[in-house]
């Protein structure tokens, strides 16, 4: 019986990597086993890209949180504690909009919890 080949799923298949490779630079882009290799690291940095940036702005947030309640004679910690005695359940991503863009309702948030 004569070998099969299948070059129909072969082409699907290198056709879908290359498609993904488009805009790689140099080899990268159109040599199937190189092309195959840097994108299957390509999807692994995208992943743990996504985890990075959300540590990335919880950082952010706290250090604008932070210098903002420290203009009023607080610390971060100390803020956040009072916060949650007072049983305020507001995420750090509002605390830190706040700060930024309403410093007068993040100032009587503050006076609140004093």
């Amino acid at each position: 019986m004569p070998r099969s080949k299948n070059s129909v799923a072969s082409k699907a298949r290198r056709k879908r990597i290359f498609k993904q490779a488009k805009g790689f630079y140099g080899k990268r882009k159109n040599v199937y086993t190189v092309a195959k290799n840097v994108l299957e690291k390509g999807l692994t940095y995208r992943y743990v890209g996504r985890k990075l940036k959300k540590r990335d702005y919880r950082a952010l947030w706290i250090t604008r949180i932070n210098a903002a309640v420290r203009a009023e004679g607080l610390t971060y910690s100390v803020f956040m504690n009072k916060l949650k005695v007072n049983d305020i359940t507001l995420d750090r991503k509002v605390l830190a909009d706040l700060a930024m863009n309403e410093p007068e309702s993040f100032k009587k948030l503050i006076d609140s919890v004093k």
